[in-house]
């Protein structure tokens, strides 16, 4: 096993593609955070107001269920944890995978994709979620990023 895992949450693909990118360029294993209930394109309407995703974006204390609780978190002291970038921040489904294992001791690196918004307050907002981690901001992605970007940013860690 790695020492190293990309974990990523990816709402309409682009995440994934980097994400695996991601994994092979590193050599870490790969695991994807599902949703318990996937979301759907109505969803992620961030111009509703009464979409899915809005709903859980103005509340903080929103946790999403996770599909399943089985990523091999032990064993792993690097994690590159991914999302898209959601209202500047993670969605909270991260704070829902955070909370839902322990982390401590263990470097966790954000990396995101995002259709134009920065990390915002992201970190600060994962911080309670993972006491005992350390939480790093890493990078935002295109989904065009090429395997040699990816090398140098997991070489970093």
């Amino acid at each position: 096993m790695s020492n190293k895992l990309v974990a990523y949450f990816s709402a309409s693909g682009v995440t994934a593609e980097v994400a695996k990118k991601l994994a092979e360029a590193a050599g870490a294993d790969l695991y994807e955070i599902k949703p318990a209930v996937p979301y759907t394109s109505a969803d992620l309407n961030w111009q509703n107001s009464n979409s899915r995703s809005s709903i859980e974006m103005k509340d903080k204390t929103s946790r999403p269920e996770l599909a399943d609780k089985n990523a091999k978190i032990n064993g792993h002291d690097v994690i590159f944890l991914g999302f898209p970038i959601w209202w500047y921040v993670a969605p909270t489904i991260i704070n829902t995978f955070l909370e839902s294992y322990d982390f401590s001791g263990t470097k966790i690196i954000l990396f995101a994709t995002s259709g134009g918004s920065g990390f915002g307050n992201t970190v600060a907002g994962l911080k309670n979620s993972a006491p005992g981690a350390e939480i790093l901001e890493g990078k935002l992605f295109k989904r065009s990023v090429n395997a040699e970007e990816l090398k140098k940013f997991a070489e970093k860690y």
